[in-house]
């Protein structure tokens, strides 16, 4: 997904509907922070700092890791936060971010739903799912001159081999614009 792909799942998401503005701020979250789908479904109100725009994740291997969460995230966030949380609230909530409309943990396959009806309501006609949004992430920082060793930092990599797969996207750009702007390409 490009950034105006991105921009357009985002707006086409109706924060005056029912769990709208919980929906907005989970695809702001997993495309701002580069989350995987469990890391959200398991982030937690105690580990997420609103002045420092920081959330503590436990990722894969339990290992604890701090994201930054963009400006536009933490706003989603904080409106969802005031306003669609505490009304979902019931006997059953733990601590977790997110609440189904029970007022349960958010399921990793109810996650994956409300990222595939929103995607079908952009209308974009990429097969958009939530581990798309973390490779998004990693490909637009890099895109933007972001260092590799970074990236592997937030994304939660272990092994920066696992992180270079994003670097294939660049060097498909850098190849476009040498064969665009090199006289001899």
């Amino acid at each position: 997904m490009n950034e105006i792909q991105v921009e357009q799942l985002l707006e086409a998401i109706d924060t005056t509907s029912p769990l709208g503005l919980r929906d907005r701020a989970m695809i702001e979250l997993l495309y701002a922070s580069g989350l995987r789908i469990s890391e959200l479904a398991n982030a937690r109100l105690e580990n997420f700092n609103a002045e420092d725009r920081i959330l503590r994740v436990i990722g894969k291997g339990s290992k604890t890791r701090l994201v930054p969460v963009g400006r536009k995230a933490c706003e989603a966030l904080a409106a969802y936060l005031a306003v669609e949380r505490p009304k979902l609230v019931g006997r059953r909530t733990g601590n977790e971010v997110f609440l189904s409309a029970r007022g349960t943990k958010m399921t990793t396959v109810r996650i994956w739903q409300i990222v595939k009806k929103h995607a079908k309501k952009s209308g974009l006609a990429a097969n958009i799912y939530p581990h798309l949004l973390r490779h998004s992430f990693a490909t637009h920082l890099l895109g933007n001159g972001a260092d590799l060793r970074i990236i592997q930092e937030m994304l939660g990599h272990a092994d920066i081999s696992t992180t270079q797969v994003y670097t294939h996207v660049d060097q498909q750009r850098l190849k476009a614009v040498h064969r665009k702007f090199h006289p001899r390409a």
